[in-house]
C-alpha cells in the first residue's frame, strides 16, 4: 500500500471514529509505529487531525467531510467490484437515485453501455460522469453544493427527491451496525439518502466490507428500509444469518 493510500484510509478512520491509535494502526496496516507517526504529522500539517498522545483525533475545526478527493481514492478495487455487481442489478429503462458517494461514481461509469437509462443524482461528478451518454435522462437534484464533496445538499434537494418515484436507489454509508443501523457522517447527508429512500421502490446498499461493524454519527435507517446489500467480498457468517433473519437480499463476488 503507497504511503498516500495509506493516510487516506487513516484520515476516513478517523472522521469516523474521531480517534486513532497508533499502536493499533500499526498493527491494521503492518508498518512500524514510527511510520504511522509520520502518517499523523503530515495529516495534522494539512490541518486534517490533532496528535495526541499514542495518536490522534478529529481537528474539529476542520470540514466535517472529507475531501471528496480522499474519499474516492479509498478502496477503489472494493468500490470497482461493487460498481460491476451492480450493474447487473439495472434493467433498461429503470428510473434511478445515485446518491453523492464516491461508490456512486464507480457505479456511473459502469452503467453507461446501458441503451435507456433515468439517473436522478445530487452528485456533481456523476453529471459529469453521465455527460456524454446519449438517449438517457439525466437530472440534477439541484440545492446548494457543499464545498469539498462535489455534492449538492439541502432542504431544495430534498423537495426535488420527493418529487419523483424511482424503481431503484444506489446508496452507500458510513457505517453498517447491527445495533445502530445504516449510518453516516452528518445528518444534512443522512437527510438526503432517506428522502432517497422514501421515494424509490427497492432501496441497494453498496459498501464494501470496511464499513460493516462500524458506526458513523449519524442514522440514515434501519435495516428493515434495506432490501439488498451489494459488498465486494463474501460477509461472515453472523452478518450472513443476520441479513436471512432480516430477508435482506446479499449479493457479493462469487468465487
Amino acid at each position: 500500500m503507497l504511503a498516500a493510500e495509506r493516510r487516506n484510509i487513516i484520515l476516513e478512520k478517523i472522521q469516523e471514529e474521531k480517534k486513532v491509535v497508533v499502536s493499533e494502526l500499526s498493527k491494521e496496516y503492518e508498518v512500524s509505529e514510527e511510520t504511522i507517526r509520520r502518517d499523523l504529522e503530515k495529516l495534522e500539517e494539512e490541518g486534517h487531525i490533532v496528535k495526541s498522545y499514542g495518536g490522534a483525533v478529529l481537528n474539529e475545526a476542520s470540514v466535517t467531510e472529507l475531501p471528496h478527493n480522499v474519499r474516492r481514492g479509498v478502496n477503489i478495487q472494493a468500490k470497482q467490484r461493487i460498481a460491476e455487481l451492480v450493474n447487473a442489478e439495472i434493467e433498461e429503462n429503470d428510473h434511478i437515485f445515485l446518491d453523492a458517494s464516491t461508490t456512486s461514481v464507480f457505479i456511473a461509469k459502469s452503467i453507461k453501455q446501458k441503451e435507456h437509462l433515468t439517473v436522478i443524482t445530487n452528485s456533481i461528478e456523476n453529471l459529469l460522469e453521465l455527460s456524454l451518454v446519449t438517449g438517457w435522462d439525466i437530472i440534477s437534484t439541484g440545492g446548494q453544493l457543499k464545498a469539498g464533496t462535489m455534492s449538492l445538499y439541502g432542504w431544495k434537494t430534498a423537495e426535488a427527491l420527493s418529487a419523483y418515484h424511482v424503481d431503484k436507489v444506489f446508496m452507500s454509508c458510513k457505517g453498517i451496525s447491527m445495533e445502530r443501523g445504516i449510518t453516516d457522517g452528518n445528518d444534512e447527508t443522512a437527510g438526503i439518502k432517506q428522502a432517497m429512500i422514501a421515494s424509490a421502490g427497492k432501496v441497494y446498499l453498496a459498501a464494501d466490507q470496511s464499513k460493516f461493524d462500524k458506526k458513523a454519527f449519524s442514522q440514515i435507517c434501519g435495516f428493515n428500509k434495506i432490501d439488498t446489500v451489494i459488498t465486494d467480498s463474501e460477509p461472515d457468517g453472523a452478518w450472513k444469518e443476520f441479513f436471512a433473519a432480516n430477508k435482506i437480499g446479499l449479493i457479493y463476488p462469487e468465487g
